[in-house]
């Protein structure tokens, strides 16, 4: 949120929310007519929640396994204060296989989610991004199972009790 603004939920957003997550192929009126609101209300809930930055986009979630790409890892990088950030993140932000990056507190100063086609392809993923001059050392981690998916559903409904 822009400002340090926070955005409060109430629970027909919560509701709207959870439907949206659900069934993402739905439309408005059909969201209206399960929240049992008129289709100017259910409308103008999305839009404010769009524009607020709560539901950020309304694209397909694309399973990385499912299109050939079953290795998921997380590598830390250090980078040389020298070069800075933006060299590092222009260098990531061109290999398709970098899925995020975020600065982080510690020892290192980025944590990437990266996925590959088998162990020997990350290999090659890792070789791309350490060739990078700005990329002092890089630590990775295999992720053997996921356990819980990247969700939000349940702190979208912690945020309305609150």
């Amino acid at each position: 949120m822009n400002g340090g603004q926070h955005a409060q939920l109430d629970e027909l957003d919560a509701r709207l929310i959870q439907l949206l997550t659900e069934e993402p192929r739905i439309g408005v009126l059909e969201c209206s007519r399960r929240l049992g609101v008129a289709r100017g209300t259910a409308q103008a809930r999305l839009d404010r929640l769009v524009a607020r930055g709560v539901i950020g986009g309304f694209g397909p979630e694309v399973s990385p396994a499912a299109i050939g790409f079953a290795v998921t890892s997380f590598v830390t990088l250090e980078i040389s204060q020298r070069h800075g950030h933006d060299p590092v993140t222009a260098h990531l932000a061109a290999i398709p296989e970098v899925l995020e990056a975020h600065t982080i507190t510690g020892s290192s100063d980025l944590l990437c989610r990266i996925v590959a086609r088998s162990n020997a392809d990350l290999q090659r993923v890792i070789d791309q991004i350490v060739s990078c001059e700005g990329i002092r050392r890089a630590s990775t981690i295999i992720a053997l199972a996921e356990q819980i998916p990247y969700r939000t559903l349940p702190l979208v409904h912690s945020a309305v009790r609150r």
